[in-house]
């Protein structure tokens, strides 16, 4: 056998070493060089010229080898919408329209597309750039800074408005007592309690010599800002995207393909061949004949060595099927539980094939959602938009809608449909059905969860109604860690890996929600990690899986440390306003609580000062969470021992607040509100 094994291996190199010098590693695959790198995938949209290494959206395609993910001809985060007139460039979930690419400099200049149309704009977002794209902000940028709705005259402990500055005197500005500032970074006064009392801040890029010489200037705040905005800003990108292989494959002629991670995936060549690194278009004729015919005489080898790898990985393979992983095509790693087979596991309420989805017709949601009315639109679900709907049967639902079906896209969709379609739990949004794969569209359909989510309490729009005290924020810690320690407990585990407050939904009674599934991922049985390319929301990803690109279950542990720390700060996740230390919210309570400094991190409106008993379980809270945030993904907590933490606090709040009879604490969880059969009344299954 070890004879055998030994010509094997001298009959394999013999064959690498003849691609080697007649091919180039070549991938063997070929694409649709129109479509994807010719006349097709080059557009001029909205007199913008829009070729590599930019790419239209309707150039994505699926390279044979890669048929598992979206991939283009241009490099990462370069994906322009033709949308009518406009060329919209989509950085995070905010779009942008782009004025000029200057493919020499190398620079694409960007307008938000909440200032087009306006004669009064506001901003209320920052710019968020993808860790995988390949722009970055030029030094030509300067930074305004908008403060929104700041009140200065309710609450005894309000601070005056600081007297330099002068509010914004134009359109909705003006309505109410709330003020909105606009001003760069050098005229902000000093001191941050005065805005404390701003609904919001948020850092808007524009070109750096469209600063205002004077912020106060009554041209500038009656409306004077308008034109630096519609100016925009500049980002660059690098050569090559920065990739030494990328580089290498435009050297010999050929263009960069990569996939939606941001993964380099090969060299684009003319005539629609595909290369592993560069192109080899010089070789002569004489050459390319050699290389084909020695090719031809080692092909014979290579089926009969591929036979007997094929039969040996067979053989391998059945002794390895024992694994419960269900497989799917994508890297979202989907169940088969939407086919019902019989071997999907079992849940808390009987098997996968048992459990109800329903299938709609797209003109049944066009309908509902009132042909998808704008005025319905309830937020942006990660890969699409979800409106609210009315269904004939009278259930208030939300349908999510894909942006567009690329093939990335449709991928998550799929994953989450299925995904959802096996899960149970009173702590997870109910997932009601989806449009077949032949519709129109492909739509998702969920339980309308009518309370917003909990980044909108602790610090979005409903923030100032303060409606989440001490108790209801402890409530909320324990659902969200009760149906993650669902997810990771059955078989097999699931792992979320976009665990965050936005994430987080909230019922009519407070009671959680967690939705957003596109991202998840099921896990094998028998192993530690997976390898993958990090993917999540900037602030929340696990250090070690953006280092590492390995995935685990202590990942969603760290995201869910990083939430832990909003509901006891009321402070976002990510928020470039702060210190530069401080940006980060999870760096920042790392440093404070390990100063014994908590006071600087917690949310004093919640009774941290006032209440000892509040002060108590506040201080354990963050502990727990700094556990949850070790850079060491061994060093953190499983789930499930951070829930038992939490259920412990939560009691401890029951007695402390003599026996839960105090005004504001959470009852136990109704199971009016549960739509579903329960075998009993533990939220995990028993391992």
């Amino acid at each position: 056998m070890s004879l055998l094994c030994h010509h094997v291996v001298l009959v394999l190199l013999v064959v690498v070493l003849l691609a080697a010098v007649c091919c180039g590693y070549p991938t063997g695959d070929t694409y649709d060089d129109a479509s994807m790198c010719g006349s097709r995938a080059s557009a001029t949209c909205g007199g913008v010229s829009v070729r590599y290494p930019f790419h239209l959206t309707n150039a994505t395609k699926a390279l044979p080898e890669y048929a598992a993910k979206s991939s283009f001809c241009g490099y990462p985060g370069l994906e322009i919408i033709c949308n009518g007139s406009k060329a919209v460039l989509r950085l995070g979930n905010d779009d942008y329209v782009v004025s000029h690419v200057d493919y020499t400099g190398l620079t694409v200049s960007l307008t938000d597309a909440d200032v087009i149309g306006s004669s009064c704009p506001k901003i209320n977002h920052n710019v968020t750039i993808p860790q995988r794209s390949s722009l970055r902000l030029t030094s030509t940028v300067g930074n305004l800074l908008f403060f929104f709705r700041c009140d200065f005259v309710r609450g005894p402990k309000a601070p005056p408005k600081p007297p330099p500055i002068k509010q914004l005197a134009c359109g909705s500005f003006m309505q109410g007592p709330r003020l909105t500032f606009l001003l760069p970074p050098a005229d902000v006064p000093p001191g941050d309690d005065w805005s404390l009392q701003c609904e919001a801040v948020f850092s808007v890029p524009v070109l750096g010599d469209s600063l205002p010489v004077n912020a106060n200037d009554p041209a500038w705040t009656k409306g004077g800002y308008e034109e630096p905005l519609r100016k925009g800003f500049q980002l660059s990108w690098e050569p090559s995207s920065g990739s030494e292989r990328c580089g290498r494959c435009e050297q010999t002629g050929g263009k960069c393909s990569y996939n939606q991670d941001g993964e380099f995936l090969g060299c684009l060549c003319a005539n629609g061949l595909m290369d592993s690194d560069g192109c080899k278009s010089r070789q002569n004729k004489k050459a390319i004949i050699t290389g084909v015919v020695g090719g031809s005489a080692m092909l014979v080898v290579v089926a009969a060595v591929a036979a007997v790898l094929f039969v040996r990985r067979r053989k391998y393979e059945k002794i390895a099927s024992s694994s419960k992983l269900l497989k799917y095509s994508g890297s979202g790693g989907t169940p088969r539980s939407m086919g019902g087979g019989d071997d999907d596991g079992d849940m808390e309420s009987g098997s996968v094939k048992d459990l109800h989805t329903d299938l709609f017709s797209y003109e049944e949601l066009e309908e509902a959602t009132d042909s998808f009315n704008d005025n319905r639109e309830l937020g942006d679900g990660g890969f699409g938009t979800v409106y609210k709907g009315s269904l004939r049967d009278g259930r208030v639902v939300a349908v999510k809608r894909l942006y567009n079906n690329s093939y990335r896209r449709v991928e998550q969709f799929v994953n989450e449909a299925a995904i959802l379609s096996r899960l149970r739990h009173p702590n997870l949004v109910m997932f009601y059905g989806c449009t077949s794969s032949h519709s129109r569209e492909l739509l998702l359909v969920y339980e309308f969860v009518p309370n917003g989510t909990v980044a909108d309490h602790l610090h979005g729009h409903l923030a100032p109604e303060r409606a989440l005290s001490w108790p209801l924020r402890l409530s909320i810690a324990v659902e969200s860690a009760a149906a993650l320690t669902y997810l990771h407990a059955i078989e097999p585990p699931i792992v979320h890996r976009d665990v965050k407050t936005t994430n987080i939904l909230l019922d009519a009674d407070f009671h959680v929600k967690v939705a957003d599934f596109g991202l998840s991922r099921l896990f094998p049985l028998d192993v530690t990690h997976v390898s993958t390319a990090p993917q999540g929301t900037p602030g929340y990803v696990d250090p070690e899986y953006h280092q590492c690109y390995q995935l685990t279950d202590r990942s969603d542990v760290y995201s869910f440390g990083v939430v832990l720390v909003e509901l006891i700060s009321s402070k976002p996740a990510v928020d470039i306003t702060r210190k530069r230390n401080e940006i980060n919210l999870a760096d920042m309570a790392i440093n404070k609580i390990q100063r014994c400094e908590l006071e600087q991190l917690v949310d004093l409106g919640l009774g941290y000062e006032s209440d000892p008993a509040t002060k108590k379980m506040m201080t354990m809270v963050a502990e727990l969470a700094s556990r949850c945030l070790q850079q060491n993904g061994e060093m953190r907590p499983p789930i499930k021992d951070v829930l038992d933490v939490l259920r412990g606090i939560q009691d401890l709040c029951v007695m402390e607040k003599d026996g839960g009879k105090e005004k504001g604490l959470v009852p136990p969880f109704s199971p009016d509100t549960v739509h579903a059969q329960w075998d009993s009344r533990q939220t995990t299954p028993e391992s």
